[in-house]
C-alpha cells in the first residue's frame, strides 16, 4: 500500500477536483510512491499530531484541514507550520489533506453532522456549479450503441439515482476524405453522407478525460466530431452544506439543548430567539456564515454553523435561528467519519484515530 493507492482510496469519497478553487488539497507533504506503514486521521496536523504519528509508527497523517494553505519562503522552524513540515520531512511522514473536497462530498462533513442529529431526507444545501457538462458527438447509426455503452462506463449518463441516460437524434453527416485520410466510410477524394445518430450526455468534470478518451477509443472514425459544454445546471448531489428534518418540532431552547448534547457543548452561541418551533435545519460545518442568505431562503426555521461575525448574525432578518457551535465541534465528527471509511476500504490496513487534541479555542 503506497501514499498513492491511499490517495486514491480517499477520491472516492471525496475526489480532490471537489475541493474549493481557494483550497490546497491532495498530497501536500511526501512521496506519492512511499510505501505506508500506518494511517493517522486527524482534523489538524500539528506539532503534537505528528509526535502521535512517530510514536504509532504511521508514516502517513491523513488531515481534514491542510497546513500548508498559502506559499512559504522558507524553513527555519520560525512557525508551527515550519515546524510541522521540518519535522514530518525528518522523519519521512506523508501529509494528505481532504478539507472542502470532503465539505463537498454527498458523504462528507455535513452529512454527518446531520446523521449524528438525526436530521431526515437531507440534501444538499448549496449545489456546486459549474461542475456538470454536456457532451455531444455524432456516430454511425450502427455503431451508436457500442460507443453510448463505452461512454456509459467511463462514467457519463448519470443523473441522480439514473444511469446510462443519453439523447439520441438520428441525422445526416456529410464529409469529404481528402489526401492521407483513412475514412471508416466512403472514399478518398468523393464527397459522401452518412447516416448518423447524435449522441447528448452529461457527466460531470472531474471525469471529462476519462470520457473523452472513451470516446475516442470506441468511436469508429479516425477525426470524431464532438463538443464538451459546461452546463449552469447545480449538481443536486455535490455542495455545501446540507438541509434536513428533524423528526419532530422542538423549542428553541430544546433545540438548543439536542445540539449542546450531541456536539458536547457547555454553551452555544446564537442569534434572538423567534417564538417558533424548529424542524427544518440546514447545516455547515467549519466557517459557514456566508450560507446563511442559503439557509434562509431555503425556508430552514434554524442554521447550524460556526465562526459567525457579530454583523453577520443580523443576516438572520429574524426569520431564522442562527447557532454557532464552534469550529473545532462542528467538524469534530470527521476524523471518525474518514477512519470508518478507510477501515471499510483497507479492513487488514492500520488506520488510527489521533487522541491529539488540536482545538485552539478554550473556554474558561
Amino acid at each position: 500500500m503506497t501514499v498513492k493507492d491511499v490517495g486514491q482510496i480517499l477520491e472516492g469519497l471525496a475526489p480532490l477536483k471537489h475541493a474549493e478553487d481557494f483550497d490546497n488539497v491532495g498530497l501536500l507533504v511526501g512521496n506519492a510512491d512511499a510505501e505506508v506503514s500506518g494511517i493517522l486521521v486527524t482534523l489538524d496536523t500539528l506539532e503534537n499530531v505528528v509526535e502521535e504519528a512517530i510514536e504509532k509508527k504511521c508514516n502517513l497523517i491523513v488531515s481534514f484541514h491542510p497546513i500548508l494553505f498559502a506559499g512559504i519562503k522558507r524553513l527555519t522552524g520560525a512557525t508551527y507550520v515550519e515546524r510541522v513540515l521540518m519535522k514530518c520531512i525528518a522523519n519521512n511522514i506523508s501529509i494528505y489533506c481532504v478539507h472542502t473536497a470532503l465539505d463537498n462530498s454527498p458523504l462528507g462533513v455535513n452529512h454527518k453532522i446531520c446523521e449524528v442529529l438525526g436530521l431526515e431526507d437531507s440534501k444538499i444545501l448549496i449545489p456546486k456549479k459549474g461542475t456538470l457538462k454536456k457532451l455531444t458527438t455524432y456516430v454511425p447509426e450502427g455503431k451508436a450503441n457500442e460507443v453510448a455503452q463505452a461512454l456509459f462506463s467511463g462514467g457519463a449518463g448519470a443523473i441522480g439515482q439514473y444511469q446510462d441516460c443519453s439523447f439520441r437524434t438520428s441525422g445526416m453527416g456529410t464529409f469529404t476524405a481528402t489526401d492521407g485520410a483513412s475514412p471508416a466510410a466512403g472514399s478518398v477524394g468523393k464527397h459522401h453522407q452518412e447516416p448518423e445518430m447524435q449522441l447528448n450526455m452529461v457527466y460531470s468534470f472531474e471525469l471529462e478525460s476519462k470520457i473523452v478518451k472513451a470516446l475516442l477509443d470506441a468511436h469508429p472514425y479516425e477525426e470524431v466530431a464532438y463538443e464538451l459544454i459546461t452546463l449552469d445546471n447545480p449538481q443536486p448531489y455535490l455542495g455545501m452544506g446540507r438541509q434536513g428534518t428533524l423528526p419532530e418540532a422542538l423549542s428553541e431552547t430544546r433545540f438548543l439543548d439536542l445540539l449542546k448534547e450531541k456536539f458536547n457543548l457547555s454553551m452555544v452561541r446564537h442569534s434572538p430567539f423567534l417564538e417558533k418551533p424548529i424542524q427544518k435545519v440546514a447545516v455547515l460545518g467549519g466557517s459557514g456564515a456566508f450560507a446563511i442568505g442559503a439557509a434562509n431562503a431555503a425556508g430552514a426555521d434554524a442554521f447550524i454553523t460556526a465562526d459567525m461575525k457579530y454583523h453577520q448574525i443580523f443576516e438572520a432578518e429574524n426569520q431564522i435561528l442562527l447557532a454557532d457551535v464552534g469550529h473545532f465541534e462542528s467538524e469534530q465528527f470527521t476524523k471518525q467519519l474518514l477512519v470508518d471509511y478507510l477501515t471499510k476500504k483497507i479492513p487488514n490496513f492500520a488506520v488510527s484515530l489521533a487522541e491529539s487534541i488540536t482545538n485552539p479555542i478554550k473556554y474558561f
